[in-house]
């Protein structure tokens, strides 16, 4: 029997869990640091246990991944390089979710050599989004066309019946992990020129965008996209953009959140000894007697602008203090954001996925092709997030554990035997997408 060890009992973590636990040739163990989490996912099924894992604790991890057949990681990807480090030495397969940083892209030549699968990327973006893509884009190069043009945009929002609050977004994931995003560098290409964002205008160069059947949404750049055009093997495209969707307004609104400094993480607090609004006084320099006109002067906008109405929605005007100790401004913002953009029982998410690429053959035709997924959560159940994140996950370690993928070290689902079968299978659990081609002579 294949062993399989979790770590991180998560948001996303359940849909990947329960598939697992559901194969019957595989023993699957979760790990976190708090153990509670962790055994609340595997409940009294026979096929799996919890135990505590702190990967901080490199003896306890190293044991943990020595008792393993294939190891995945839903922790945030600055842990992966250790537990890469140790599933390289102990000859262990190894899955995450996250991005290919250059720290995990180091290990793929001794991994390759070991013949070990280090699949990264698996989640739905980055994840689901490549297989799609090179679905079209393989089919494209089978019927002796090119691609020419391609833009993947991806978002995962409040559906429309629970937007019910003025920053139209909750958190499915963690807090942390999107505002650090907020700050990313951003590049594409535009009709052969490449396009360079810095993180300080991310919110400042965004489109809008018609997803049919979701609706309209704003599109800013979500990191490189250059790199894509030889992965994907579509080098003599002249536009080439992947993009993150949010609900109208967000931009603005978290261009403001970046220029008050909410996202700093070295101002430091006592948050046991100050407010919100004292913090916020401090950053705008304002003697405390009216803040909110201070703030209002600092981000040099008017008094009754609406930005100012949600930083009073979220509480950072607020005298009571939120008690998490010795912290910067970017924790107490995280906190503050978890508390008040949650999702309530039987609320759902939505999760949109948009391929759009342009095709040109021989004859001279042009294809325009469309592929778009739109999910949303199960009330009372799993999150879309979750499912789109986790399923892929967990169906990528059972493929590890049977020997279905052949191709070795740091990888991500490009290749046909990988994202395939995988389609296939979310097919049967409604995570789908629907395609649409437009021929011109």
């Amino acid at each position: 029997m294949k062993k399989i060890l979790i770590i991180g009992a998560g948001l996303v973590a359940k849909p990947a869990v329960q598939y697992l636990l559901n194969q019957s040739e595989f023993y699957v163990t979760v790990a976190d640091q708090v153990k509670n989490k962790a055994a609340e996912l595997v409940g009294d099924n026979p096929g799996g246990n919890a135990i505590c894992l702190d990967v901080n604790d490199k003896l306890s991890l190293k044991n943990a991944i020595a008792d393993s057949d294939v190891v995945v990681s839903l922790l945030p990807w600055i842990f992966h390089p250790v537990i890469a480090d140790f599933c390289l030495e102990l000859n262990k397969h190894l899955i995450t979710a996250s991005y290919v940083k250059k720290e995990m892209q180091t290990f793929h030549e001794k991994a390759r050599e070991k013949n070990l699968v280090f699949l990264n990327e698996m989640g739905v973006d980055p994840g689901i989004d490549h297989m799609a893509a090179m679905k079209i884009i393989n089919e494209v190069k089978e019927a002796g066309g090119e691609i020419t043009s391609f833009a993947s945009y991806c978002g995962g929002l409040p559906a429309p019946e629970n937007n019910n609050n003025p920053l139209g977004y909750k958190f499915s994931w963690s807090p942390d992990g999107v505002m650090l995003a907020a700050n990313n560098d951003g590049r594409y290409l535009l009709d052969g020129k490449i396009i360079n964002v810095s993180g300080q205008d991310l919110f400042r160069h965004y489109d809008l965008i018609t997803i049919p059947g979701a609706g309209v949404f704003e599109a800013y750049v979500n990191r490189d996209a250059i790199p894509y055009m030889d992965l994907y093997g579509i080098n003599s495209v002249k536009n080439m953009f992947r993009g993150t969707l949010r609900n109208i307004g967000s931009c603005e609104t978290w261009d403001y959140f970046k220029k008050l400094g909410l996202l700093n993480q070295k101002i430091m607090f006592d948050f046991n000894e100050v407010s919100p609004v004292q913090v916020l006084a401090k950053i705008v320099k304002s003697p405390g007697l009216e803040v909110i006109k201070d703030v209002a002067r600092y981000l040099e906008i008017p008094e009754h602008s609406l930005i100012l109405k949600k930083l009073e929605w979220l509480g950072l005007f607020n005298e009571e203090k939120i008690n998490i100790g010795t912290a910067s401004v970017f924790d107490m913002f995280a906190h503050i954001l978890q508390k008040k953009l949650v999702y309530n029982k039987n609320e759902k998410d939505l999760l949109v996925q948009h391929h759009e690429f342009t095709a040109k053959y021989p004859d001279g035709r042009q294809e325009k092709i469309t592929s778009t997924m739109i999910n949303t959560g199960i009330p009372g159940g799993d999150s879309s997030m979750s499912r789109t994140v986790g399923l892929p996950v967990a169906i990528a370690a059972k493929m590890v554990a049977e020997g279905k993928i052949n191709h070795h070290g740091v990888i991500i689902p490009i290749y046909k035997e990988i994202y395939d079968p995988l389609l296939a299978e979310l097919e049967t659990r409604d995570i789908k997408f629907k395609e649409t081609k437009v021929t011109k002579a």
